[in-house]
């Protein structure tokens, strides 16, 4: 356990575990919800110093070299779990403190603020400079491995997409949200957050495991700025497990709030959230290309986002000017 402080006392409102190591801290937590070694009608919270096996999305794995947060929130729930969920878990972490600064001071020097990616990131994509023509042509010998269609027509359409060039992502956290069962009846809901504080893993082609993103940490991000407007001193991470902690806690209230407006109708709430997750949306506006996979075929759609639904889906504007409303899929931003 760690030593109680001024934060430790928040803390322990919210039965606050802290271990040196976890595989998982969702796993851990959701084994011990489940065998009944924690009060399941109670907050738990468990952090780690590192992780031996961290999840990410879809079963990815998730690096986790010390010197960052890496922090799983149980709440018990008492209504269906929605996509709006993650995107509120990522504007309540965009509101705190150090990446509030850490904004202001990007945004001074006309850099990219830290945002929301839909549906599970908190990061950026970095402004791309200017480019001759000859450096956005696309390489004439690569080809799709795996076309929509049969058609000659559409195979070459998808050869010509996936030779586009992508956008990095610098992906500072990310959230997983996984129910939590007991006798088959869902009794409530991890939160899982992975936050780069210190330390940004350097991706492989294998780790990355085909997205097109790369690791930052908020000191990254601070050593970004000139030295004159740098943080001095990053948060240390007790005081970032309550910030987060408070930022989840917030997330449910939030979340309960809009459970209540659906049956009257209101969307005082929802339209309040829309808002301001539309103000911190990582991809308004930009080019979009979502790979989706059903049917044991690959399905892509280009588009530039604009915004989501009163689901949490995100909307893609397609080039005839259609909307179309996606619930799931791999993004890549294209210029």
């Amino acid at each position: 356990m760690l030593p109680l402080t001024n934060s430790s006392a928040y803390l322990s409102e919210l039965n606050h575990r802290h271990v040196v190591s976890s595989a998982s801290t969702n796993s851990e937590l959701i084994e011990q919800i489940q065998n009944g070694t924690l009060d399941a009608t109670a907050v738990q919270l468990l952090t780690a110093e590192t992780q031996s096996a961290g999840r990410g999305q879809h079963g990815r794995s998730w690096q986790s070299p010390r010197g960052n947060v890496y922090l799983s929130l149980y709440h018990p729930v008492h209504m269906p779990i929605s996509g709006v969920l993650s995107l509120i878990i990522g504007v309540e972490l965009a509101n705190m403190p150090i990446i509030q600064t850490l904004n202001e001071q990007l945004q001074a020097q006309e850099l990219t603020p830290i945002g929301v990616k839909w549906a599970n990131d908190l990061g950026f994509y970095q402004q791309q400079t200017k480019t001759s023509d000859e450096d956005k042509s696309v390489a004439v010998d690569s080809v799709s491995d795996s076309p929509v269609s049969e058609s000659d027509s559409v195979a070459s359409m998808n050869s010509a997409v996936s030779t586009q060039r992508t956008l990095p992502f610098n992906k500072l956290a990310g959230i997983l949200i996984e129910p939590v069962t007991q006798s088959g009846r869902v009794v409530g809901v991890v939160l899982g957050i992975g936050l780069n504080v210190q330390a940004a893993p350097k991706l492989t082609a294998q780790t990355s495991e085909g997205m097109s993103y790369q690791a930052i940490s908020l000191q990254d991000i601070n050593e970004m700025l000139p030295p004159e407007t740098r943080s001095e001193r990053l948060p240390d991470l007790q005081t970032l497990y309550q910030q987060m902690s408070k930022a989840l806690m917030a997330t449910m209230t939030r979340f309960e709030h809009l459970g209540l407006e659906q049956p009257t109708g209101h969307t005082y709430y929802l339209d309040g959230f829309l808002a301001q997750f539309a103000a911190m949306d990582a991809l308004a506006g930009l080019r979009l290309r979502v790979t989706q996979h059903y049917n044991n075929k690959e399905h892509v759609v280009i588009g530039h986002a604009c915004g989501v639904d009163t689901h949490g889906c995100l909307q893609l504007r397609l080039d005839n000017g259609n909307i179309s409303t996606l619930f799931t899929g791999r993004i890549d931003v294209i210029y």
